[in-house]
């Protein structure tokens, strides 16, 4: 099973959605350059994200220079042919992307930020 994990940053460029083989497997890609905490702006970081099926249409309503928080799945595999050295393919599975303004506005934050538990003070460990 793949991790989920979250990136903010500003969208640089939006490919086409694409189809592949018999089957209509969709496939589109997008590139994030990555702001926040810990990026300086002299050495910018462009991240390359995927989104499958479904999850393509996501990107329809946004722009190059929009800012946008990511949430991805992390992902990869092997593959090997005869007579071919085994290759590992890595992806960057985007299933959500919301505008930076709209997730503040709407309280939205991490989906993976939890709430702790209130114990009391006379818990015995």
């Amino acid at each position: 099973m793949s991790k989920a994990f979250e990136l903010q940053g500003i969208v640089h460029s939006i490919d086409e959605t694409k189809a592949y083989g018999q089957n209509g497997f969709t496939k589109r890609e997008f590139v994030v350059k990555l702001t926040g905490d810990g990026e300086k702006p002299e050495y910018p970081n462009y991240i390359a994200l995927e989104l499958i099926k479904d999850k393509c249409a996501l990107m329809d309503s946004y722009n190059p220079g929009d800012e946008v928080q990511v949430s991805f799945n992390l992902s990869g595999r092997l593959w090997s042919a005869a007579g071919k050295p085994e290759k590992c393919f890595t992806s960057l599975q985007a299933w959500r992307v919301e505008r930076i303004g709209d997730a503040v506005q709407s309280g939205g934050g991490s989906p993976f930020a939890q709430t702790m538990p209130n114990y009391d003070d006379d818990v015995p460990f």
